[in-house]
């Protein structure tokens, strides 16, 4: 049987520093790579966290603003006690203890400055 591999998203974006600001900056994603066409072409961002990849385009056509992204994580808790500690004036994901979901997962959900949803999600 054929096996499948990880699945990497791709995020539109509309402003390269603003992206860099918030994945690289406040999430802690680190840059895998970085591609233009030419100078003025727009940016193809690949950009990972542990395990976790994601594409990020200003290409019109490669994605559309506003999906929603589950990303799992070993604790949600605090990597959002993380991220709020460093006082992002754009995203303040809180500290408050999130309790299990009916489906048995703790979750907290950031939107990105495009309208994309990161929901970084936990088992309980």
């Amino acid at each position: 049987m054929v096996q499948l591999g990880n699945v990497i998203p791709i995020l539109r974006s509309f402003d390269e520093a603003k992206a860099r600001e918030f994945y690289i900056d406040f999430l802690g994603f680190e840059i895998e790579f970085e591609h233009r066409f030419s100078e003025n072409a727009p940016l193809y961002l690949g950009v990972q966290h542990g395990a976790c990849r994601l594409h990020i385009s200003e290409h019109y056509g490669d994605s559309s603003p506003g999906v929603t992204v589950r990303i799992a994580t070993d604790d949600v808790v605090a990597y959002m006690r993380a991220l709020n500690a460093k006082g992002y004036k754009f995203a303040g994901p809180g500290t408050e203890e999130r309790a299990p979901t009916p489906w048995g997962t703790i979750e907290a959900t950031i939107a990105d400055p495009f309208g994309n949803k990161l929901t970084f999600v936990q088992a309980a």
